[in-house]
């Protein structure tokens, strides 16, 4: 069945398509990196690893095989001799695309297509879940944080409405004491007086 298999078809024809992927492949393997449009990057990435597998195998058919798709000897003798050592180790994903905006011109969407170097150990290993631990354990960790602040800040607000409510108990008390304490000092001048007058009588 011939399912999918128009991908990548780039508004050329056929006859065109194979030198188009050819000259961009010669390039990407010359130059290391290309800028193209994003469309030509997601096309040229299979046309290119395939090659790479090839030039891995290292036989005189992928050789020819591989001359036969790039059109150019000096580039296959580039990739089989030189880059497949950059590849060896890995066993697949020898390319990285970069998005980088849209074209002035005609808005196309533009990228950067790159054969991953060999220096680049760490391409490709599964780091994503631990990132998304640490992340998920950060989230809990600060929601925890911020439930602990809200019960202390409700604490204390507690804290202030009981002693609001003792202090409201305690003043009606003072206030009832003090009437009769005001009432016992002006008492006693008078008793004073009483007395006073009653000396000065009994004298006469």
């Amino acid at each position: 069945m011939r399912h999918l298999k128009h991908r990548h078809e780039l508004g050329v024809k056929k006859a065109h398509r194979p030198a188009l992927m050819a000259n961009l492949a010669l390039a990407l393997i010359k130059e290391g990196r290309i800028k193209t449009t994003l469309a030509k990057a997601k096309a040229l990435r299979p046309f290119i690893e395939k090659i790479i597998t090839l030039a891995k195998n290292g036989s005189l058919a992928d050789r020819r095989l591989a001359a036969s798709r790039l059109r150019n000897k000096e580039a296959v003798q580039l990739l089989f001799n030189e880059k497949v050592e950059e590849f060896k180790d890995r066993p697949g994903g020898y390319t990285r695309i970069y998005k980088i905006g849209t074209r002035v011109g005609d808005a196309a969407e533009m990228a950067l297509i790159e054969l991953i170097p060999a220096a680049d150990e760490g391409y490709g290993k599964k780091r994503k879940k631990k990132a998304k631990k640490t992340a998920k354990k950060a989230t809990e960790e600060k929601a925890v944080e911020e439930v602990a602040e809200e019960v202390a800040a409700e604490e204390s607000v507690a804290e202030v409405e009981e002693t609001l409510v003792a202090e409201a108990d305690e003043a009606p008390a003072e206030s009832e004491e003090a009437p009769e304490a005001k009432a016992e000092a002006e008492e006693e001048p008078a008793a004073e007086e009483e007395a006073a007058d009653e000396e000065e009588e009994t004298k006469k």
